[in-house]
């Protein structure tokens, strides 16, 4: 169809107008149209990409006050990766375990409101503006980012909302899937998307996805690569819950033809064309700080990433040096306390994640699929080839993605430096001193003859280092594996329901869904325990 270049500048009001309103529902969003023709609507695919790249954008989202209660003041805290030098509620908060409603409503709502309503827009206008148009490899791609909105939220909560989100039943109850049935139902929709792009599709799908595309400019070859890495991730998440399903899923997306995302030029991350939500979390609210075992782990092996992950610290009890903040202990009456400890920063090789103008929001990475693939190996799957080989390539791709690559061999030479001692010059009780079990002792090369549990541990504390700035995998990896070993809080405020030495499982569903129109009994049955931050996920089941 031909554009009509007379009507940019209107289409592109129109394209604002329906940016801005990425919660509203079908009828509202059809409004916005008022007073432009189906003519202008057809000819620039308008209805059909701004849905598109709103779920991409809205898989972590773009607005910097939802970002914080979606993912950063939760996971991401509790990742390790992370911290803050801000004592919300105060000093009551997500991060001493004193669970914060309000805040945490924001993981499921950026799913249900948010990615999700975007899918039903795309749908809802394919068919009524192009009836018996094929959308195929479109909509895989939106199948595709619903599996890792999806995904996100059953990670912290367990069970989710997913399969049956647009059938209620006669009385107008959603029903929960257990997470064991929605992993299921991820791989079961990664498989049907990756079939979908082995076909070829329509001008009108080829020219949506060319138009909307923010993760890999129109390349379906990388999409399906993309849902072929997440269903090798799905099948190490459940490793221990389902070791039977996990080999299946694991071998399947080994062997597969459309292969994995294993160098740096195809990694997954979305552009969202302005703004990274972190950029004012960090630098102008100054809400957000490093975490003080990332810094601990990377100080102690001299890690070349170091100065890409974060800035010396400007306090003058430790300036210059590479310091975080230590979450769940007193941080005072204000954040003067640690406000000048270590900032994030995110300066990849392509360039700042957190950038003020053209932030990127990571879902999936070459250096993690070689450390899927070492883990996998070091499993007995078929098809993984050497754990050792793999997890050299991990660290190479994620020195190569930082822009570090010529401190390569060095690092992977280095088999004695361990996790460096943490020191809080403001508290010193805080500190974490040679000798502590909560100091890994693991070492950076690799060696065949270490146990299993050794070269796991030294497998997970690698992908978690090069999985930064992804708290959510981050803290699902280290909740599943129990490596790298973080730091436990001081300050416990959850009142009994959490255990300080188990440290927080999962988050509470919140108020808002726990309502007359989702079937919260069924979400708490599937659980099988209470409905606090101590029950474990179905996929946690590590002895």
């Amino acid at each position: 169809m031909k554009k009509i270049n007379s009507k940019i500048v209107i289409l592109s009001m129109v394209a604002a107008l329906f940016a801005g309103s990425c919660t509203k529902d079908f009828e509202d969003i059809n409004s916005q149209y008022s007073g432009i023709t189906d003519e202008q609507l057809l000819a620039d695919f308008v209805a059909l990409t701004n849905p598109m790249k709103q779920m991409q954008k809205n898989l972590q989202n773009p607005t910097n006050w939802i970002y914080q209660l979606q993912t950063n003041l939760n996971a991401d805290m509790y990742s390790g990766l992370f911290s803050t030098a801000t004592p919300y509620n105060s000093g009551k908060n997500n991060t001493t375990y004193f669970m914060m409603d309000g805040w945490n409503e924001r993981i499921m709502m950026n799913q249900l409101e948010d990615v999700n309503q975007q899918y039903k827009n795309f749908f809802a206008q394919s068919e009524e503006k192009y009836p018996g148009v094929d959308f195929s490899q479109s909509k895989a791609i939106l199948m595709i980012l619903r599996v890792i909105a999806t995904q996100k939220v059953s990670d912290a909560h367990g069970p989710v909302i997913y399969s049956k989100f647009q059938s209620p039943d006669s009385n107008g109850v959603t029903d929960f899937d257990s997470q064991q049935d929605a992993y299921n139902y991820f791989v079961a929709d990664l498989n049907k998307a990756i079939q979908a792009f082995a076909g070829t599709p329509t001008i009108e799908d080829k020219t949506v996805i060319q138009k909307s595309d923010v993760v890999f400019s129109g390349n379906t070859a990388n999409w399906a690569r993309l849902a072929n890495t997440l269903k090798l991730r799905l099948a190490m998440r459940i490793s221990y819950a389902d070791p039977v399903k996990s080999k299946q899923y694991a071998e399947e997306a080994l062997s597969s033809p459309v292969g994995l995302i294993e160098d740096n030029s195809q990694n997954a991350l979305v552009s969202y064309g302005g703004a990274s939500p972190l950029n004012d979390i960090i630098y102008s609210w100054g809400d957000c700080k490093i975490g003080a075992p990332l810094m601990a782990f990377m100080n102690g092996y001299n890690d070349p990433r170091i100065s890409a992950y974060a800035k010396p610290a400007t306090d003058p009890t430790v300036f210059g040096k590479y310091i975080g903040v230590r979450q769940g202990v007193d941080l005072g009456g204000s954040k003067d306390r640690y406000g000048d400890f270590s900032q994030p920063i995110a300066a990849a090789a392509t360039g700042d994640y957190f950038s003020s103008s053209n932030g990127k929001n990571k879902i999936c990475t070459a250096a993690e699929t070689w450390f899927l693939k070492a883990e996998a190996a070091l499993r007995g799957y078929a098809g993984a080839g050497d754990a050792g080989v793999n997890y050299n390539k991990g660290i190479q791709m994620s020195l190569a993605e930082w822009g570090k690559s010529a401190g390569y061999d060095t690092y992977v030479a280095d088999a004695v430096s361990t996790e460096a001692p943490y020191i809080d010059p403001k508290v010193p009780s805080n500190s974490i001193l040679a000798g502590d079990p909560m100091l890994s002792t693991i070492t950076i090369k690799w060696n065949a003859g270490d146990s299993f549990e050794k070269k796991l541990e030294r497998i997970i504390t690698q992908k978690w280092i090069a999985i930064y700035p992804d708290g959510s995998e981050a803290w699902a990896e280290q909740r599943r594996t129990g490596y790298p070993v973080i730091f436990k809080n001081i300050i416990n405020d959850s009142q009994g329901t959490i255990s300080t030495n188990a440290m927080i499982r999962r988050i509470p569903i919140p108020t808002k869904y726990r309502n007359n129109t989702l079937n919260y009994p069924q979400a708490v049955q599937y659980l099988g325990g209470p409905d606090t931050g101590a029950t474990k996920l179905w996929w946690d089941k590590k002895p």
